[in-house]
């Protein structure tokens, strides 16, 4: 577990960086989380772990997180079936 010291000295963990992780999480979770009625819903898990290696690649803004988490669901999903 991080301390408060290594968080707050994390570039991952700035202010900016977790507002980013906030818009991230709620455009994927408002697209794809599991509380969508009529969509099947991806596990929060999936979403979270995406907003981190987002966030955590560097990226600055929203932009092309969306075809990012297909890309990255699509092949965690063969993995877990053995493709």
């Amino acid at each position: 577990m991080m301390t408060d010291t290594q968080i707050n000295s994390d570039w991952r963990y700035t202010d900016d960086r977790l507002v980013l992780r906030s818009q991230c999480l709620n455009i994927l979770l408002t697209r794809y989380g599991s509380a969508q009625i009529d969509k099947v819903g991806y596990s929060n898990q999936d979403i979270y772990e995406c907003v981190d290696v987002w966030v955590s690649q560097g990226n600055k803004t929203s932009s092309g997180l969306i075809a990012f988490f297909k890309s990255y669901f699509i092949k965690d999903e063969i993995n877990k079936e053995g493709g």
